[in-house]
C-alpha cells in the first residue's frame, strides 16, 4: 500500500507522452480492476487526518494562506507556495492541503498500528508547534464551526470543480473548503476475501460515521445534524459520492461504474479545466459526443479520472474508508484502532456483517440523527464491543488499548457529546 493523494495541479495534461492508449472499454476497465484491486494479505496500515485551521485568538476569522505558508514553512504544499521545497514532516508524512486551506497529514503506511501511531503522533505534535508559531490551532471537528466555506486555493482543479458544482447547491462549496475527515487506509486482502471485506467496510459506515458524528455547528449555525460533513458529502454529486452496494465481483462494478460515471475536470486545457457536463470516460473512449473532438484518452487520464471520485470508500489498491469526521488530535487512534480490530480477522468480518446487517445503506440517517437514531445507536453498541473486544490484536500496548475502549464507550454512553 502507497498513500496516495488526488493527482497534483498541472498546467498540462494528466496524460504523458508514453502513456499507454486505451483503445477500447475492455481495457478501461481491466485497467481499473487491476490498479484499484490489488490482492494479498492484509500488512499495511495508513491514516490521513484533515484539519481546520483556526487563529487562536479569534476561531471564526478568515485564514490568511499567507498566514499559514510562513507558519508550515519548508512543508508548505505546492498548491499554496509552487517554488516551496514541500518537504514532508519530520516522521515521513507529506502534507497537503484542500480547496479551503484544510491541512492534510498522510502518514506513510506502516506494518503495526504502534508503529502507525509512532509516526502520526510524532507529526502531529510537530505541525501543531509550527501553527502555534503564527498562533494558529487545528481545528477538533469535522466541519468548520466558525466559518462558511471560502475556497483559498487557486488551482486549475478546485476552481473547474467549484464552477461545476455550484448549480447542484451548497455541498460542493461546504466539502471542498470547510470539511476536514479522518481517512482510514486498509490492504485489500486476499482475493477470495475480498467481497466480504468490500462488503464489510460499507456495512460498518452508518455506524462507525454516528458514533464518531462530531460535525453538528457549521459556521456558527447549528445544522441539527450529526454529521453536516457527511451531508455535504452525499450532496455534492451523487455520480461520484454514493456508496457501492455489495458485490461478489466488486473490481468489475468498480470498473464499470468508473467509466460510466461523467468526468469532473479535463486536467491542461488553456481554456480551463471544465469538463461537458455529461462525458462519461466511456464516451471519452469510444470516441461519443462531447469525447469526439478530444482523441483517445490514456491510463493516465483514467488514473486522474478515479482522483475525481468521493465515495465513502475508495478503491486505490487498498481500500481507503473515507466516511469518519475528523477527531480531535489526542483521539485520531480511537476509531484507527476501532477499524483495524474489526478488519483484523476473516471471522471477525463475517460477524460484522452479521451485526450490521439491519442499518446497511443507512448513510442519510446515520448523518442526519447519529446515534438518536435507536437501530442505528443499537448495531453500533454491538460494533462497538466487537471492536473493544478485538483490540488486542493490534499489537497496541494494554494502557493504549483501554484508553481507546473507554473513549469509545463514552461517546455511546453520552459521557461526552458527540454532537459538539
Amino acid at each position: 500500500m502507497t498513500t496516495v493523494h488526488d493527482f497534483p495541479e498541472k498546467s498540462g495534461s494528466a496524460s504523458n507522452a508514453t502513456a499507454k492508449v486505451l483503445s477500447d472499454r475492455a481495457e478501461g476497465e481491466a485497467y481499473v480492476a487491476s490498479v484499484c484491486f490489488k490482492h494479498g494479505p492484509p500488512r499495511l496500515l495508513g491514516v490521513e487526518l484533515e484539519f481546520t485551521v483556526h487563529y487562536a485568538d479569534e476561531p471564526a476569522r478568515p485564514l490568511d494562506p499567507d498566514d499559514l505558508a510562513a507558519a508550515l514553512g519548508p512543508h508548505t504544499p505546492r498548491t499554496l507556495r509552487p517554488d516551496s521545497p514541500a518537504l514532508p514532516l519530520p516522521a515521513g508524512s507529506p502534507l497537503s492541503l484542500e480547496p479551503g486551506c484544510q491541512v492534510e497529514i498522510s502518514a506513510q503506511p506502516q506494518t503495526t498500528l504502534r508503529q502507525l501511531d509512532a509516526v502520526v503522533s510524532a507529526d502531529l505534535a510537530h505541525l501543531e508547534t509550527l501553527l502555534a508559531t503564527r498562533s494558529l490551532y487545528l481545528g477538533e471537528t469535522g466541519i468548520d464551526r466558525h466559518r462558511p466555506p471560502v475556497r483559498k486555493l487557486g488551482t486549475p482543479r478546485y476552481a473547474a470543480m467549484e464552477r461545476r458544482f455550484a448549480p447542484m447547491g451548497d455541498g460542493g462549496a461546504t466539502m471542498m473548503c470547510s470539511t476536514a475527515g479522518l481517512q482510514v487506509c486498509v490492504d485489500t486482502g486476499e482475493a477470495g476475501d475480498l467481497a466480504a471485506r468490500w462488503a464489510a467496510v460499507h456495512a460498518l459506515g452508518p455506524p462507525l460515521l454516528a458514533t464518531f458524528a462530531n460535525s453538528r455547528i457549521h459556521a456558527g449555525r447549528d445544522t441539527g445534524h450529526a454529521s453536516a460533513r457527511w451531508l455535504a458529502v452525499m450532496d455534492t454529486e451523487r455520480a461520484r459520492t454514493r456508496s457501492a452496494e455489495p458485490s461478489s465481483d466488486p473490481a468489475g462494478e468498480w470498473a464499470r461504474r468508473s467509466l460510466d460515471t461523467p468526468l469532473m475536470v479535463l486536467p491542461g486545457r488553456d481554456d480551463g479545466w471544465d469538463a461537458p457536463a455529461s462525458l462519461t470516460f466511456a464516451d471519452w473512449i469510444e470516441g461519443r459526443g462531447p469525447g469526439a473532438g478530444l482523441g483517445k484518452p490514456t491510463e493516465d487520464d483514467l488514473a486522474y479520472h478515479l482522483t475525481t471520485f468521493f465515495t465513502p470508500v475508495r478503491p486505490q489498491g487498498y481500500l481507503e474508508i473515507r466516511y469518519l469526521d475528523a477527531q480531535p488530535t489526542g483521539r485520531w487512534l480511537h476509531p484507527v484502532a476501532l477499524l483495524t480490530a474489526l478488519l483484523a480477522r476473516p471471522s471477525t468480518v463475517d460477524k460484522v456483517l452479521e451485526l450490521c446487517e439491519p442499518v446497511v445503506g443507512g448513510w442519510e440517517r446515520a448523518a442526519r440523527f447519529g446515534l438518536a437514531d435507536k437501530a442505528i445507536a443499537a448495531v453500533a453498541s454491538e460494533v462497538v464491543d466487537l471492536g473493544c473486544a478485538e483490540l488486542c490484536t493490534t499489537g497496541l500496548p494494554p494502557e493504549t488499548i483501554n484508553g481507546i475502549s473507554e473513549g469509545v464507550q463514552s461517546l455511546l454512553h453520552g459521557s461526552r457529546s458527540h454532537q459538539s
